[in-house]
């Protein structure tokens, strides 16, 4: 297998934001991140790789995220794993100087990598070694020593290739289903994305967790808190907003929303309003 040579970086690298950062501006003096494209080799596995890097940092600075319905594979010094979907929210706290590579599967994009129902990742974290033994470690250390995060990122994808992954049209019809939950707010219950995937409600629930790791209802769900988290912060008004995203009440709203992000939605406004 040849080594993945990393494009120009001003092809590549693209300083961005994205959902699922709660108060995404608060840590924009405390870190950088950067978000790359897979090359075209990787990319039916891959939706992009990420780089977070802090350095000289005053004093701890925490992030807390809410998570995607995708598996990401993180390698930084104090940990290096596979992470299935998580179903609260977590954080990570960063401190002195650092840096975190992390893959961010397709959803579906991880099954030919495991052989199995992503269901089984769910809610876990494994290492990279204990997945993958010493090829596993190898990249760890090879990651870890490379100061460049293209080359790293190359190193990654040269990894992956070499694990010998094949296309699979279940990952791909998963894959542009998750897409349209997460881009078509109307989509709100499952039985109307089971309509529009032509398949019944079991078929779809059976589907998602053998190639997503979760079940649609979660995923929906997930991905209208997204929305709901950036607009809340923007300061569009709850009640509108709950009956908008398919909730019962502004009541089922809140609480979906403290459990995942951390704090109510009238405080996570005041933030958005200080930002």
């Amino acid at each position: 297998m040849s080594a993945i040579v990393p494009r120009p970086p001003e092809a590549r690298l693209v300083e961005t934001r994205q959902r699922g950062w709660v108060n995404p501006y608060a840590g924009l003096n405390a870190f950088d991140f950067i978000r790359q494209a897979p090359s075209p080799e990787i990319s039916a596995y891959v939706e992009h790789f990420w780089v977070v890097t802090w350095t000289d940092l005053s004093e701890p600075y925490e992030q807390r995220i809410v998570s995607h319905p995708t598996v990401n594979m993180t390698i930084t010094q104090d940990f290096h794993q596979i992470a299935g979907v998580i179903k609260g929210g977590f954080s990570y706290t960063m401190r002195d100087s650092g840096r975190v590579l992390g893959t961010r599967f397709r959803p579906g994009g991880f099954r030919p990598f495991l052989g199995g129902p992503v269901s089984q990742l769910t809610g876990r974290f494994v290492e990279i070694g204990e997945m993958y033994g010493a090829a596993g470690t190898t990249l760890v250390e090879q990651v870890l020593a490379e100061s460049d995060a293209r080359a790293a990122i190359a190193l990654t994808e040269t990894f992956l290739l070499s694990l010998g992954p094949h296309p699979d049209p279940l990952a791909e019809e998963v894959a542009a289903l998750v897409a349209m939950v997460e881009n078509d707010v109307s989509v709100t219950r499952v039985d109307e994305l089971a309509a529009r995937s032509g398949r019944s409600v079991r078929s779809l629930q059976r589907l998602f967790r053998d190639y997503v790791g979760i079940g649609p209802k979660w995923v929906i769900r997930r991905f209208r808190l997204h929305e709901a988290a950036e607009r809340i912060y923007e300061g569009l008004d709850l009640a509108t907003l709950a009956a908008e995203l398919g909730y019962t009440d502004q009541a089922h709203l809140t609480r979906d929303f403290t459990a995942a992000v951390g704090m109510p939605p009238a405080a996570y406004a005041r933030l958005g309003s200080q930002a």
